[in-house]
């Protein structure tokens, strides 16, 4: 669905630092049919907007730095970074950027939360994050991987308000709510995992999930998990893009 505003505490932007933009557009061109828009930043950075169908989606760039390996990085709106990253500090979380501006698009801050996992949060100005969700080549879902589970639900419940739902897929899961809708999700990390650090997965939809897993394989694309279907929601699979990052679909 299009939007035009993102609530304080829901999810507002994904952002795609891999190890080469070229390879990572045409493998996402292929998977999601993204296209894409190269504003030039400087004289080593090109920071790339993803639209569907003319709404943004999210953005990817090139790091050259090699101090982190390539990632999906997931954004969190809300109305005052500054406020924000002070309730951070003060339920646990480490903030590995300080509030700063971004030109004058937004002014956000990257934290770590108490079990390890990154995110960043964002107060919009200019640019308040993607238009569309919840449809093809869209985000349509967040989910939080940690090996500790109620830590992270006692951090995030008192940063962002955030409601709590508990079932079985067949494992436990947690759902974050904000006035009582489901907004992002929460899983144990498994002993297998062992490792890989907690870390916020991003799913995109897609019309049909078992197809999108055979073009992404035929493509260089890793299959970590799934095609596997879950009640009410359709099929998922995790993959990892010819650049070793990973990342959701879910769809038909």
């Amino acid at each position: 669905m299009q939007v035009t505003s993102h609530e304080p505490g829901t999810f507002c932007w994904a952002e795609l630092s891999t190890s080469d933009s070229d390879g990572a557009k045409a493998f996402y061109k292929a998977i999601l049919g993204w296209e894409y828009t190269d504003n030039p930043m400087g004289p080593d950075m090109v920071y790339t907007m993803i639209d569907v169908g003319g709404s943004v989606v999210g953005a990817l760039y090139q790091d050259n730095s090699g101090q982190k390996p390539p990632c999906w990085g997931t954004y969190i709106s809300v109305t005052s970074a500054d406020e924000a990253a002070e309730t951070v500090k003060a339920n646990g979380g480490t903030l590995i950027a300080e509030p700063f501006d971004v030109m004058t698009v937004g002014r956000m801050a990257v934290v770590q939360d108490p079990t390890g996992a990154v995110f960043s949060i964002w107060q919009a100005k200019d640019h308040f994050g993607y238009a569309l969700e919840y449809e093809p080549g869209a985000v349509c879902w967040n989910e939080l991987m940690t090996r500790d589970t109620a830590a992270a639900e006692k951090f995030y419940t008192s940063v962002f308000g955030y409601g709590i739902k508990q079932s079985m897929m067949p494992m436990p899961y947690t759902e974050f709510q904000l006035d009582g809708k489901s907004i992002a999700g929460m899983l144990a990390m498994k002993p297998d995992m062992e490792n890989v650090p907690p870390h916020w997965l991003i799913y995109f939809a897609v019309p049909n999930c078992c197809a999108a897993v055979d073009n992404a394989k035929s493509l260089g694309g890793e299959v970590l998990f799934g095609p596997f279907a879950v009640p009410n929601v359709g099929n998922i699979a995790v993959l990892k893009d010819p650049q070793g990052v990973a990342f959701g679909i879910a769809g038909e």
